[in-house]
């Protein structure tokens, strides 16, 4: 697997407590390192929902949802994979396989169900995640704006 030495993008962690949002940045190393990701998650200790956001170099974005037995997880190019370490991890945790290399289909790995709870339902996820004309970011940008925290997630990515 060819591994980029230097990633660029971002990692935000998302909290819904009481009914409203929060959005705040994650280390650099989310970016490289899922299990960086999902402690930095798990240490945002809340009765609602905590969720981390990540779009790594303007090529495809993993949604990381901290659970009891591990982490639900969301990563919207499989093929991906291939090129970045944190995709294989995500394929390694979710058991499954990366594509061939000359497979040229963009194919989401992981729970297109990952926010239903919070109004984005599988099928809408879908068709965000199939947006391969789109950017991470502004894939993400339609998630945050379906869910309805796209003025704190906003706020975070302007300071970044």
């Amino acid at each position: 697997m060819a591994v980029k030495e230097q990633v660029t993008g971002f990692a935000v962690a998302v909290v819904r407590e009481d009914g409203r949002w929060r959005c705040g940045r994650l280390a650099d190393a989310a970016l490289t390192e899922l299990d960086t990701a999902i402690t930095e998650l798990r240490k945002l200790r809340s009765t609602g929902a905590v969720f981390g956001l990540l779009a790594v170099d303007d090529e495809f974005f993993v949604i990381i949802r901290p659970t009891p037995g591990g982490a639900s997880l969301l990563l919207s190019d499989a093929a991906a994979a291939l090129d970045y370490d944190i995709a294989a991890d995500v394929l390694d945790l979710l058991r499954a396989d990366a594509p061939d290399d000359d497979d040229d289909v963009v194919w989401p790995a992981g729970d297109l169900e990952i926010l239903a709870d919070l109004g984005m339902p599988e099928a809408e996820l879908e068709v965000i995640v199939n947006e391969v004309e789109l950017y991470p970011d502004e894939q993400l940008q339609m998630i945050a704006e379906r869910c309805g925290f796209s003025e704190q997630y906003t706020a975070v990515l302007d300071e970044l």
